[in-house]
């Protein structure tokens, strides 16, 4: 679904999901890559996406995700409108949110 229309491959659960997939906006706009999953496997929950964008990491819950495909994810928000990661969660975020927040913050500041 980027500018020139590509077919992004059949859709995909967050299961399967690989890092490095382009991620894109409802207009197509590319919004970055996907840098982690956040989820809890063993209770099938999907929390979101850690994003890799030009501007630093963005954090796209489970509900911005439109869809989930083998060569690109749309989300519904562009990157400015998605939250930055990090130790103080902002007000006014939904319980799940926050959570996922938390997460997001919680690998990125992991060593590796």
């Amino acid at each position: 679904m980027s500018e020139h229309g590509e077919d992004l491959g059949a859709p995909v659960s967050y299961l399967v999901l690989k890092e490095g997939v382009p991620v894109y906006d409802r207009s197509g706009d590319t919004v970055g890559t996907v840098e982690h999953v956040l989820a809890d496997e063993q209770q099938d929950v999907f929390h979101g996406l850690l994003v890799k964008t030009g501007d630093g990491h963005r954090f796209a819950g489970g509900d911005q995700v439109d869809g989930l495909f083998e060569r690109g994810v749309i989300v519904s928000e562009p990157a400015a409108n998605l939250a930055e990661p990090s130790a103080d969660a902002p007000a006014g975020l939904a319980e799940n949110r926050v959570t996922a927040l938390r997460k997001a913050w919680d690998w990125l500041i992991q060593p590796k």
